[in-house]
């Protein structure tokens, strides 16, 4: 037991000083990404030790239920492709050009605007996709309007990061927790989302707040001719995640599986797109591209820490926590401690840890699984390590020469999260208690 809890403990702080310190490893002309690599390590090391019975891995790893991990891994790998592809063909970038003409000189209704925007699409979209697309348009549009980036990128930041708790394809950690637990599509919708209207309310007036006197001066913006690169595939990926959000919407109804659903979208876009391609004998790249986009990192990342959970969990050590939790409050011990166990181990390897906590309490699971999946969310905005959306907006920032030191993301994320999470907690409780 003690030597599975140490290699699953320096596993993950590994990962932590990576992202902070080495976020990139190179061996050779070989590169990879520290926070994947780490875990990795760890659970081979835990597979060679003994400490993770192969046979039992194997099971769950071809368990015919909804929270198998490779399921998972296909049906966000499969959503955020359809994502990847309409911003390959501009309509994110057209949108967020479009927010900014809206709002013209007045720095606030920039602010405002953009806020609703990245909100609306991350409901329907995914997070990460909604940040990596609109940073850097965020950068570029207020290096050329002379004007002070922090408050945008902040705002985009807690926006995609808030919303994504909206509905149950909003977030990688939703899907765990939601499939864990047999939360249906519309089941979920009904609970989560008073909760997130309370935080996405607060957040919004907190950053208001915080941003005042910067967002005060007015501006004379620059702005950038973007056009829709392909309106037919535009089309075509819209038609595609449109009819996939409505299938996902009546699944629990009809028995179809949620990751197969995704899988048949995706495929069908790629070949669709192709199709379309032959006919016109061009030779666009757009599926490829959005392949090549698509986060494959997350499957070494999301097995390596479902061995590291199944070790613990064999070893007895994840039933030992969950009864420390215990079972009372439910919606407030949850939501702090996954909310706090984001930011120590990141929200997706906390998730699936949690699921064992989960298993403790059967009576509590579902109010405890909602409040995990508050924290899941809002925790992704207290610190980097958070989410894979705050390492990915780092590097972006870093890129773009933008300075937003861990200190400074802590400072206005604790400002910001604290009372978000609180207001979720309280819309969550107000919903299942009525």
């Amino acid at each position: 037991m003690l030597l599975t809890a140490e290699i699953g403990i320096t596993s993950c702080l590994a990962m932590i000083i990576g992202v902070i310190f080495k976020p990139w490893l190179k061996f050779g002309k070989i590169k990879v990404e520290s926070y994947w690599f780490f875990p990795l390590l760890g659970g081979i090391v835990l597979i060679i030790a003994g400490k993770c019975d192969i046979k039992r891995l194997a099971s769950a790893l071809a368990a015919e239920n909804a929270v198998n991990p490779i399921k998972i891994l296909v049906l966000f790998i499969s959503m955020t492709f359809l994502s990847i592809y309409l911003d390959e063909t501009g309509f994110f970038s057209y949108l967020a050009e479009k927010t900014l003409r809206l709002a013209k000189t007045s720095q606030v209704k920039i602010f405002v605007f953009l806020y609703l925007t990245v909100s609306f699409l991350t409901v329907f979209t995914s997070n990460d996709i909604i940040i990596l697309t609109f940073t850097p348009f965020i950068c570029y549009f207020s290096k050329n309007a002379k004007i002070n980036p922090l408050p945008y990128l902040v705002a985009e930041f807690v926006a995609a990061n808030t919303w994504s708790m909206a509905l149950i394809i909003g977030n990688p950690t939703n899907i765990y927790l939601a499939s864990f637990s047999g939360i249906g599509f519309f089941e979920y919708v009904k609970v989560m989302f008073l909760p997130t209207v309370f935080a996405a309310s607060v957040s919004l007036l907190m950053l208001l707040l915080i941003f005042k006197k910067s967002l005060s001066q007015s501006i004379k913006p620059v702005y950038k001719d973007v056009s829709i690169k392909d309106k037919t595939l535009l089309v075509n990926g819209l038609v595609h995640l449109g009819v996939c959000t409505i299938l996902l919407a009546v699944s629990s109804y009809t028995g179809w599986e949620m990751w197969l659903i995704s899988l048949v979208s995706a495929l069908s876009l790629a070949l669709s797109t192709s199709v379309i391609s032959a006919v016109r004998k061009t030779n666009r790249t757009i599926v490829s591209e959005s392949l090549k986009r698509s986060p494959w990192q997350l499957v070494p990342f999301v097995l390596s820490m479902f061995i590291i959970v199944q070790s613990l969990d064999q070893s007895g050590i994840t039933k030992l926590v969950g009864e420390s939790l215990g079972s009372t409050q439910p919606v407030l011990k949850f939501g702090i401690s996954s909310f706090l166990a984001s930011n120590a181990i990141n929200n997706i390897p906390m998730s699936v840890l949690f699921c064992s906590f989960l298993e403790t309490f059967p009576q509590t699971a579902l109010p405890a699984t909602y409040a995990t999946i508050i924290g899941s969310n809002i925790g992704a905005f207290l610190t980097p390590i958070g989410a894979l959306a705050g390492i990915m907006w780092s590097n972006i920032l870093k890129k773009q020469e933008v300075k937003f030191s861990f200190a400074s993301f802590v400072k206005y994320g604790a400002l910001i999260s604290l009372p978000a999470l609180f207001a979720a907690l309280a819309g969550l409780w107000l919903t299942l208690a009525f």
